[in-house]
């Protein structure tokens, strides 16, 4: 999700664009049971137009999931789900939603995996060689391998996505989900969108307002960072929870050892974060340390573990096997051959906002991010990507979003998550006019699902059409129970809980909304 934008078309304009599906022919949908992993639920396919503009023209196939109302007599319609992205499968998002909530008794659940994406007529890119080494903190010197790298994943992806690409865009994807709506036969949905989601249910709503009923955004893209922005945004989410997770630690110095301040902790752990730059330990490096930081400190659950984890490597000590398993893999990937191929969508839709196309604007912010945002690998969200180099012209510019003839939704928050940044949810509820629930102290993305107070008052909007306060709060997970300065010794805390962070952020990510 990248560059800030200059929005294009207004609401109006986009709905003139969008064939009247009442006066076309209703799509069809043949259902059977899915296979594999998804054998308790109706599986589909629907064809739709490539170009909506041409609807007798190419089509592709739109994938799609249905796990029926257990409660026919109660039934409230139909809720589509999307899970974000841009590019999430979203087929399984029925079994995921009957499983932790009670939607399934009242709706028929459906999910759908959007065009380009899955098991629809996908947009796949080449895999481009690996031309920048990947550091946290590059040196200028290396802002060019970055460079080169976004402009042969850009060629990657032209090369391989034919000629759908222009077409894989939010606005045509809503205008599947509109056919798809026709082919259910209902006359308006629900729906229910997660991160990039958000977006999309809110073009959705924008585009066809007389078709959309409940609708509830979860983990809100902002409005108006389209996409560059949004990008740049989440650096400073990580850093911001990395300086909440300092905090703590510096109240807890017996504890961990780290520091008797969060002035103190940072500075531990920047003498630490330049040994590894000069000497790893073992196979742990400056880069792991970042990423470390960033990706934990979001998790207030984790926070002793994390403290925990920089001890042991200020110690010299080798960390958690299964750090550097899960480092191995994902380098296995990005160094794949150049003949495997990727998904393409998430380079494309991300690509339908401009972006600046002189690198020299992406290495000012990349001077600036590495040093003020080096945690949850900061400067990578200030550098060039493909869509600085983009060789085709998008179908549609991004949709000017509003609300005007559906009811009052509600729009999720949490208050530190570090993918889509707490401002979007103000932001969106406000231009929406929309509900919103803020979950306090915490970094998790998805709420709806999870967290217990979002889950009674999203239920009962959804079973019993009960909005929530117009503005509300939820309590984030809480924080580990260490007292703040106990008397324990660092070094008898430490070693016995080193092993654990791997398996402690499994477990507790495991429970999230595959988003």
């Amino acid at each position: 999700m990248r560059r800030m934008l200059a929005v294009a078309v207004s609401a109006l304009a986009a709905c003139l664009l969008v064939p009247p599906v009442s006066g076309a022919a209703t799509p069809r949908l043949v259902w059977s049971p899915c296979t594999g992993s998804l054998s308790t639920l109706e599986c589909g396919s629907l064809a739709v137009p490539l170009d909506h503009l041409h609807p007798d023209g190419e089509k592709i196939a739109v994938a799609v999931s249905r796990r029926r109302a257990a409660d026919p007599q109660h039934r409230r319609g139909v809720l589509l789900i999307n899970p974000g992205g841009p590019g999430g499968s979203g087929l399984s998002m029925p079994r995921y939603v009957a499983d932790h909530t009670p939607l399934g008794q009242y709706y028929d659940l459906v999910g759908f995996d959007p065009r380009g994406v899955g098991a629809s007529t996908a947009l796949n890119c080449l895999r481009s060689p690996t031309l920048a080494d990947t550091d946290s903190r590059p040196a200028d010197a290396e802002f060019a391998s970055w460079t080169a790298q976004a402009r042969a994943d850009e060629d990657a992806c032209q090369r391989a996505g034919g000629g759908i690409r222009p077409f894989v865009t939010t606005a045509n994807t809503a205008r599947d989900m509109d056919l798809l709506r026709a082919a259910l036969g209902e006359e308006k949905i629900n729906y229910l969108g997660y991160s990039y989601g958000t977006y999309l249910g809110a073009v959705y709503g924008t585009l066809f307002p007389q078709r959309l009923n409940l609708s509830v955004l979860d983990s809100s893209v902002h409005p108006e960072w389209l996409w560059r922005k949004q990008f740049l945004e989440q650096a400073a989410a990580y850093r911001a929870d990395v300086d909440a997770w300092a905090d703590w630690v510096g109240h807890r110095d017996n504890a961990y050892g780290l520091g008797t301040s969060s002035g103190a902790v940072l500075s531990t752990v920047e003498r630490l974060a330049g040994r590894l730059a000069k000497s790893p330990v073992g196979e742990f490096t400056r880069s792991m340390l970042d990423g470390a930081l960033g990706q934990g400190a979001r998790y207030r659950p984790l926070w002793s573990d994390l403290a925990v984890l920089v001890g042991r490597i200020s110690r010299g000590q080798a960390p958690d096997p299964g750090v550097l398993d899960a480092t191995r893999a994902g380098r296995a990937l990005a160094e794949a051959g150049i003949h495997e191929l990727r998904s393409g969508v998430f380079d494309t839709v991300t690509c339908e906002a401009d972006w600046p196309t002189d690198p020299e604007t992406y290495y000012q912010d990349m001077r600036t991010y590495r040093d003020r945002f080096p945690y949850g690998y900061g400067v990578s969200r200030a550098a060039p990507t493909g869509c600085t180099f983009r060789s085709f012209t998008p179908a549609d510019h991004p949709v000017r979003l509003a609300r005007t003839g559906y009811p009052v939704g509600v729009v999720v928050q949490a208050e530190a998550d570090a993918q889509t940044q707490y401002a979007g949810g103000p932001a969106m509820a406000n231009l929406l006019r929309d509900n919103l629930i803020t979950v306090t102290d915490e970094g998790r993305h998805g709420e709806y699902g999870s967290n217990p107070c979002v889950n009674e008052r999203i239920n009962r909007y959804f079973v019993d059409g009960v909005l929530p306060d117009s503005r509300s709060v939820c309590a984030g997970d809480p924080r580990p129970g260490t007292a703040a300065d106990p008397a324990v010794p660092p070094a008898a805390v430490a070693p016995a809980r080193a092993a654990s962070l791997t398996d402690s952020v499994r477990t507790y990510l495991s429970a999230l909304p595959p988003i």
